[in-house]
């Protein structure tokens, strides 16, 4: 079956856009990261991971991005395979995992995002270089394209990515530890693009460790510790209960 044709990029109805994770459980080797977590959430939601350290946040994240394998359960995206959207998916590292000394330019990394909609052979078009342009100005990069990211800030690295993730016409951004060695101006900066995104019709999920922040920054959160706590609004998930569980 060939993939479906890359959807327009406006969606505001989010029941067309929804995520469903069903009993996904992922093992590196014999070691379980994983067990039969399961949540269902859409378009226009800010989304928290939270749990302790080796909860499998990060491996939940690359799970949903296709980056490490399931061992049993199902990915849904638009009522499809999560395979299937691919394009629609953006997954951005720890700030610590990139190559910063990469050499390549604000712009020439935003650019970057363009290239799963280019194809094979396909040339550089006005569209690809409008769809930049609009990435740089929603994340407030005009004036930085030319610099080497090397040269950014932490919040302004961040920016960077998520740039080449609109670039790229993703529906779906999935960030690990997004507010992770940012100052509280820097954090609030990055916290209001989110939801811009969200308000856009996007999804937002975040790997997130700081609990005195989760109520301010998400709308939605998911606890676990390898195996799922509980999922849900903010307001009625996010609980000492809960949380004692979590990091029990």
């Amino acid at each position: 079956m060939s993939p479906p044709p890359p959807a327009a990029h406006c969606h505001h109805c989010a029941h067309h856009h929804q995520l469903h994770v069903n009993g996904l459980s992922v093992a590196y080797q014999k070691t379980e990261a994983l067990s039969d977590i399961s949540f269902s959430t859409s378009c226009g939601n800010t989304v928290a991971l939270i749990g302790p350290n080796g909860a499998g946040k990060s491996t939940l994240l690359k799970a949903i991005a296709g980056l490490v394998p399931r061992r049993s359960g199902s990915i849904q995206w638009r009522g499809a395979k999560v395979s299937q959207w691919h394009r629609e998916f953006a997954y951005l590292p720890q700030r610590e995992d990139v190559d910063w000394s990469f050499p390549v330019t604000v712009r020439g990394l935003v650019e970057m995002g363009r290239y799963s909609q280019l194809g094979w052979w396909r040339r550089w078009r006005p569209i690809d270089q409008s769809q930049v342009s609009q990435a740089l100005a929603s994340m407030h990069l005009e004036g930085l394209e030319h610099r080497q990211i090397s040269e950014l800030s932490g919040g302004q690295q961040q920016r960077a990515f998520i740039a080449r993730a609109l670039a790229q016409e993703a529906h779906v951004l999935m960030l690990d530890e997004p507010f992770n060695g940012l100052d509280r101006p820097a954090r609030e900066n990055l916290s209001a693009l989110l939801r811009q995104q969200a308000a856009a019709g996007r999804l937002v999920i975040a790997s997130h460790h700081d609990l005195n922040t989760v109520g301010e920054l998400f709308d939605e959160v998911l606890l676990l510790n390898r195996r799922p706590i509980a999922f849900g609004p903010v307001a009625e998930v996010f609980t000492e209960k809960n949380l004692a569980l979590a990091y029990a």
